[in-house]
């Protein structure tokens, strides 16, 4: 793909004005925004300085081929630079091309149990702990925000906060249903059943203002079910938070009701919020071609087969034969491969873009 050098003079200019007017900004909101634009833009100008750099020399070299003495020596040159160049083409486009604003945030993670039962939820558990696993690994915090339990163990429901330096991008193809294929435990005549549970990944935004007003919403308490012993609720401290226009709910069953009513309205923020990004992502999902997946919940996106040890993502027609691995938390191997599939789409865009 080549790159209009307008297209990329226009972002140097802006990372310019940007360090300019950050030296002589004195209001406080005004330095934040700027330092925030700042760091978004300084990758996308080093590459394209650095892509500029490798242009000009080109030429000079190109240049030196008609010096007799140099034209050897030029000849080589050329021919690692015409190597590098497509490369560094290729970085500067996806740093160009069209981004998720949320990109970089934490996420609301949400694991439900579906169709089969108590197998499902233990499906469900099963899943909660492979993302828990996999966001230990990198370094993220995980904390929960409520839980129900199922009878004979996993998880009904359970929605937890992980935080972390860009959570969602990683794990926003996430979101859909996830589907098991094995023997459980409770079947005698080993007869492989499937399951499902499904999956969301919410973007947790902490400068967006959305507006809800104390007419919108119901707020109820309760006694939650915890695992039991010394850690059971025994007080009505659970909070449910009901948005009346949308019908979304909102809970958290910690220990201490104040502490629930501004848990559970943080998660409906970042419910009301995905809410519009939902309906932002279906109107640009029109215009776009080539995705990764629909964003809807009720997609069918993955498979986990025990039988066979493998596990099969739809989307982009991925089989990995490691199923105990990713149940471990070893998401990369899938994850890479969906969001290059992504980049791809991204750069597709972004060459219709240009022409």
């Amino acid at each position: 793909m080549r790159l209009p050098q307008a297209r990329l003079d226009q972002v140097l200019d802006r990372f310019h004005q940007v360090e300019a007017r950050m030296g002589a900004a004195t209001d406080g909101a005004e330095i934040v925004r700027l330092s925030k634009e700042h760091a978004e833009l300084k990758p996308v100008a080093d590459a394209v300085t650095t892509l500029a750099k490798a242009r000009q020399e080109m030429v000079d070299l190109e240049a030196m081929t008609s010096d007799p003495d140099m034209a050897d020596m030029a000849a080589e040159e050329i021919a690692s630079l015409k190597e590098r160049l497509p490369e560094l083409e290729r970085e500067v486009a996806l740093l160009l091309a069209p981004r998720d604003a949320d990109e970089k945030a934490s996420a609301v993670l949400e694991v439900r149990a579906g169709t089969g039962g108590d197998e499902a939820a233990l499906f469900a558990g099963d899943l909660f702990r492979m993302y828990s696993r996999y966001a230990s690994n990198i370094g993220w915090r995980v904390e929960i925000d409520s839980a129900t339990e199922g009878e004979a163990g996993g998880y009904k429901e359970i929605i937890a906060t992980i935080t972390g330096d860009g959570v969602f991008g990683r794990l926003k193809f996430e979101s859909g249903v996830h589907r098991v294929q094995r023997v459980p435990t409770t079947e005698a005549g080993g007869r492989i059943h499937t399951s499902a549970a499904t999956v969301a990944v919410l973007p947790e935004v902490e400068d967006v203002e959305i507006e809800i007003l104390d007419k919108d919403i119901r707020i109820d308490t309760y006694r939650s079910s915890g695992a039991g012993g010394q850690h059971v609720n025994k007080t009505d401290s659970a909070v449910r938070i009901t948005h009346l226009p949308t019908g979304i709910v909102a809970t958290s069953s910690e220990k201490s009701q104040h502490v629930n009513r501004d848990k559970a309205m943080k998660n409906l923020r970042v419910r009301l919020y995905d809410m519009q990004r939902q309906a932002k992502d279906l109107a640009r999902s029109d215009a776009r071609k080539s995705q990764v997946g629909s964003g809807d919940r009720s997609e069918r996106i993955r498979t986990y087969n025990f039988p066979q040890g493998r596990v099969t993502d739809h989307r982009i027609g991925l089989t990995l034969h490691s199923l105990p691995q990713i149940l471990e938390g070893d998401l990369d191997p899938m994850l890479n491969a969906l969001i290059a599939e992504d980049q791809a789409a991204r750069l597709a865009d972004l060459e219709a873009e240009f022409g």
